[in-house]
């Protein structure tokens, strides 16, 4: 009898043992959640940093401010503007900027580029990102025509210190037209390397704008298959794309 109470008791203590979890063992869960949300936390707050450094980049662009908008690279990141080449360095980037207007534009000047429907990824260790940014853009100068434009950003950014900045900013401009005429009757080229200020390297990828139908490759993933999304561009004889 005493034998089989204390067979009992054992089956008892080693039941008890496997569904009531060992204070330390509740400890180091509640201390791995912690550690989960707060890695959580922090690549929610580099991607809002990343969406405000672009739009710092935009209305500092808008209106002409090369000096701060040089400021926001990377050390060694690049500027690229359609078939216009690659601009490394923020000293290079700033002269280069130049192209697009006097600092600080001028009377009689717009160069609004908006940045819409942003897709911005963040690596798991929050030292880089990407960005896609849908472009829309509105010029116009002293004696010309104002002319209005579409495009793709697809830009990659990296944390120097702990604070995010541009790696590589390309815009792809994907049309430009006539501000009267509008889209079915004017579609303009875009402008190449200049010969006043040639780029450090030529455009990385070769293209045209409207009436051709170019996309820019995709930085990110399906959200939902995970899958690579590929884009299988239209042949074009001119640029030697088959």
């Amino acid at each position: 009898m005493i034998r089989a109470s204390s067979i009992a008791l054992a089956a008892a203590i080693t039941l008890s043992s496997t569904l009531v979890s060992p204070p330390a063992l509740a400890q180091d869960n509640v201390a791995a959640r912690i550690a989960a949300y707060r890695e959580r936390v922090e690549r929610l707050e580099d991607q809002v940093a990343i969406e405000n450094l672009q739009a710092m980049y935009g209305y500092y662009f808008d209106k002409g401010l090369w000096t701060q908008v040089a400021d926001l690279f990377a050390r060694g990141g690049t500027f690229e503007y359609g078939q216009r080449g690659v601009y490394e360095g923020r000293e290079r980037i700033a002269r280069a900027l130049l192209l697009f207007g006097p600092e600080g534009l001028g009377p009689a000047r717009l160069n609004n580029h908006m940045q819409l429907q942003n897709v911005v990824a963040v690596a798991p260790d929050g030292r880089t990102g990407t960005g896609r940014w849908q472009g829309m853009v509105m010029l116009s100068e002293p004696g010309a025509n104002a002319v209005w434009g579409v495009g793709i950003y697809e830009n990659t950014y990296v944390k120097e210190g702990n604070t995010w900045k541009i790696a590589s900013l390309h815009f792809y401009p994907t049309g430009f037209t006539d501000y009267d005429k509008g889209w079915a009757h004017s579609q303009l080229p875009m402008d190449g390397p200049s010969a006043l200020f040639p780029p450090d390297r030529p455009p990385s990828e070769v293209y045209r704008a409207l009436p051709s139908n170019y996309i820019p490759p995709f930085s990110f993933r399906h959200p939902v298959t995970g899958e690579e999304i590929i884009v299988t561009q239209p042949a074009d004889d001119i640029v030697g794309r088959q």
